[in-house]
């Protein structure tokens, strides 16, 4: 970011804060409701946090800042609409103030979410579990401490709809925001983050239980609340994220623990009916049912990540074992008793220049097969790379020699190809487990020593 430019958006910060402290000197020195101090002051401060998250540094997730500046400015837009409405008989339609404050939420998530993940990829599982941890905690809370503020709901069904909605999603924010404190550990933004959301959240449940309990009054102090945690969140996305992050068996944990308690809420509930109120079962229900979509991603996962392992250790053309997987076989075979086999093909560069790769591939197919069928249980056959195949067989000597012999068989007669008939050999040098060496290359050795002297196998004898 240019100079010109920091020194610029630093202004914007400073002017939230400097307008933030103007207002509640204002509403500390004139306390009732005025057309500059709640319409427009007011709600000035929320727009320039909105501004304040969008134009964020590059260090960011681009959509991260996005959605929080876009969050935010829809919040000043439903607060304004809803200020408006207090000043003057011409009414905007309210639905648009509830709409507005409405999508606040999931915009607020989604850019908490990026947030969180910007600096790396993240799993669905992660993903998964962040959520379920956060549902898990907001169905703890409303249930123990919201219950008191909101005993029952009255109005339209779409009244009733926002009176859950707000309180959850105030929780589930705070929640989230716990969870980023605790994965990125010390950093400066997710604590930030972390007050700038229980400020807001704070400040929205108070607005309810007033208005449940005395009724809220417009304009007064506390309103502060609702901007300075908006203000606490957007610089928050002025600082970097930590390093330190969660183990991800320990976020399973958690998120286990959030799904017995989401369970628990909803056997009580079951048991006795109105226990707890309905927007405490919400996220109960939404969490349980999460709880399924983990476990049918972590299958998936489970799959995907068992067949790319597979892939990693098989030769793509073959079929058989690849050079990474015969090299850690070897590993093995260098603790136990057993035999190595070299094998390299004779006359097949002449076949695959002459007749072209692709009867190349043909032809390393066919003998692929031909030496799998030649091999005893237990034995392991992997194409090195080229015509070069190595083969490890456990046991015995003899185990190896009859191996080696039935390897030599299965290449003399002539191999049929789309192509006609070709006639192949092949050299095999053969060393045994003895601990007297590297194995690969004294069987390198002895299977150049068979091309040479044109003898079918030759033992490795140093």
């Amino acid at each position: 970011m240019a100079i010109g430019s920091q020194r610029r958006y630093l202004a914007l910060r400073l002017l939230a804060a400097a307008l933030l402290i103007l207002h509640v000197a204002v509403r500390l020195i004139f306390p009732n409701p005025s057309l500059f101090s709640d319409l427009i002051l007011f709600n000035a401060i929320a727009g320039t946090a909105a501004l304040s998250a969008y134009y964020a540094p590059l260090f960011n997730d681009r959509l991260a800042t996005i959605a929080i500046g876009g969050a935010l400015a829809l919040w000043t837009l439903g607060s304004s609409i809803s200020s408006w409405n207090s000043f003057f008989s011409l009414q905007i339609w309210d639905r648009t103030t509830d709409l507005s404050y409405a999508l606040f939420y999931p915009l607020a998530l989604f850019g908490i979410f990026r947030a969180l993940s910007s600096r790396r990829k993240v799993r669905a599982v992660e993903l998964l579990d962040v959520v379920i941890i956060a549902l898990g905690v907001s169905s703890i809370i409303a249930s123990l401490l919201l219950a008191p503020a909101m005993l029952h709901f009255s109005g339209s069904a779409f009244t009733v709809f926002l009176s859950i909605l707000y309180p959850i999603g105030d929780c589930v924010l705070l929640a989230i925001a716990v969870v980023a404190v605790i994965l990125q550990v010390k950093a400066a933004r997710s604590l930030i983050m972390l007050l700038g959301i229980a400020i807001f959240a704070a400040t929205d449940l108070y607005f309810l239980w007033k208005s449940s309990t005395t009724g809220y009054q417009f304009a007064s102090l506390a309103d502060d609340g609702w901007v300075l945690g908006l203000l606490f969140i957007a610089e928050s996305f002025w600082h970097k994220g930590g390093e330190g992050e969660l183990s991800e068996r320990v976020t399973s944990v958690a998120a286990t623990l959030a799904l017995i308690a989401s369970a628990t809420i909803l056997g009580v509930a079951a048991v006795r009916p109105h226990y707890f109120p309905t927007f405490a079962l919400i996220p109960a229900l939404i969490t349980i049912m999460l709880a399924f979509l983990r476990m049918s991603v972590a299958l998936r996962e489970a799959r995907l990540a068992d067949s790319d392992r597979e892939l990693a250790r098989i030769d793509e053309l073959t079929g058989l074992a690849n050079r990474r997987r015969f090299l850690a076989e070897l590993e093995i075979l260098g603790r136990k008793e057993g035999t190595l086999l070299l094998l390299d093909l004779n006359g097949f560069k002449k076949i695959n220049d002459s007749l072209g790769h692709d009867v190349g591939d043909q032809l390393l197919k066919q003998i692929s097969m031909r030496f799998t069928r030649a091999l005893t249980h237990g034995a392991l056959i992997a194409r090195l790379g080229g015509d070069e195949f190595g083969v490890i067989i456990y046991g015995e000597e003899s185990r190896g020699v009859e191996v080696a012999q039935a390897l030599l068989a299965s290449v003399s007669y002539p191999i049929t190809l789309h192509g006609g008939s070709v006639s192949v050999g092949v050299s095999i040098g053969r060393v045994l487990s003895d601990g007297r060496g590297d194995l690969l290359k004294r069987a390198d050795t002895a299977m150049y020593e068979s091309k040479r002297s044109g003898e079918g196998v030759v033992l490795a004898t140093s």
